[in-house]
């Protein structure tokens, strides 16, 4: 996936209101477009390097989003979560997945489950089963390049690996897709400290049959893309 040109650098001075964050660039304050509802944690400290995107649509209050912020370390992460279901559509349609290619048809956003739920890809088509497909966003970095998800505890996230476990019990296949959009991540894990009912979910949908991976990808002002499998740890 290429942004459709190189992101611009700036510094960040503070995010504000959840979707705003003002920064520095080229000596110029500037206010960006924050498309991150959740805690950011590691994400966002005062004076880190960020890069964001601008688009020439009028209509738009801010015109400018912000997308990778670079750590300390020199690691870079991806804020903008919209950008996970678009790497893995990508990865999808040049079948780079094993595990998920050959699937002739793919739907982005079907309705599906007994509590309102719509699964981000549903893979159809040929002899196998219908493959549902909830891919999470992963920047949460604490220690030795372990990844975990959720960054909060998150009743939303319990309800989407319910909804999968319902899937499998139904003799369909049901797919939790980690996507590490943190390139300090090297594997991933459930925050069970920070939401200790979302691990024991994992640990029941994995006995149901529900498969958990873990993809990392490569980052960079111009462009990302899901590049490797990754070790996922319940």
């Amino acid at each position: 996936m290429q942004f459709s040109s190189p992101l611009c650098r700036g510094r960040l001075v503070r995010r504000y209101k959840r979707f705003l964050a003002d920064v520095i660039h080229q000596d110029n304050p500037l206010t960006l477009h924050c498309p991150n509802t959740g805690r950011m944690t590691g994400c966002a400290g005062p004076d880190w390097p960020v890069y964001f995107s601008t688009s020439d649509n009028p209509k738009r209050k801010y015109a400018h989003t912000w997308e990778l912020t670079e750590n300390p370390e020199g690691q870079l992460i991806c804020v903008n979560t919209t950008r996970a279901n678009q790497l893995v559509a990508e990865a999808l349609a040049q079948g780079w997945i094993p595990e998920l290619a050959g699937y002739p048809r793919v739907r982005a956003e079907v309705r599906y489950g007994d509590e309102g739920s719509r699964i981000d890809f549903l893979l159809s088509g040929g002899e196998r089963p219908d493959c549902y497909v909830e891919v999470k966003s992963v920047t949460l970095l604490e220690q030795d390049g372990r990844g975990y998800f959720p960054d909060t505890l998150s009743e939303r996230a319990q309800k989407h690996v319910r909804e999968l476990m319902a899937c499998a019990r139904t003799g369909q296949r049901a797919v939790m897709l980690f996507c590490v959009l943190h390139t300090g991540i090297d594997r991933v894990s459930p925050a069970r400290h920070l939401d200790p009912a979302y691990g024991r979910l994992i640990d029941e949908a994995l006995s149901a049959g529900v498969e958990c991976l873990a993809w990392g990808a490569d980052i960079g002002p111009e462009g990302m893309r899901l590049a490797r499998a990754l070790p996922f740890t319940p």
